[in-house]
């Protein structure tokens, strides 16, 4: 599932063209790597967004029955960064 995707369907960010414009400015990482819009993201990868002042990092779990993609994610860190 496309990063972008991901991120409008699991709630974090609730417009894909909001998600697109964090993705292109190199706010959003996938398992430590900056990611584009369109990068793949697979069930168990460790997604992080800096969200104003907050690093929101989450597993992502994708759930398939047919062609409809369930997105479920479990936060690992929440913290407040620091200036």
């Amino acid at each position: 599932m496309r990063l972008d995707l991901c991120l409008k369907h699991s709630g974090i960010i609730k417009r894909r063209t909001v998600a697109k414009y964090f993705c292109e400015r190199g706010l959003v990482m996938i398992n430590d790597r900056v990611g584009k819009p369109s990068s793949e993201v697979k069930d168990g990868d460790y997604v992080t967004v800096k969200y104003g002042e907050r690093d929101i990092r989450m597993q992502v779990s994708l759930r398939r029955e047919g062609r409809v993609v369930y997105v479920g994610y479990t936060l690992a860190e929440d913290e407040k960064v620091d200036a």
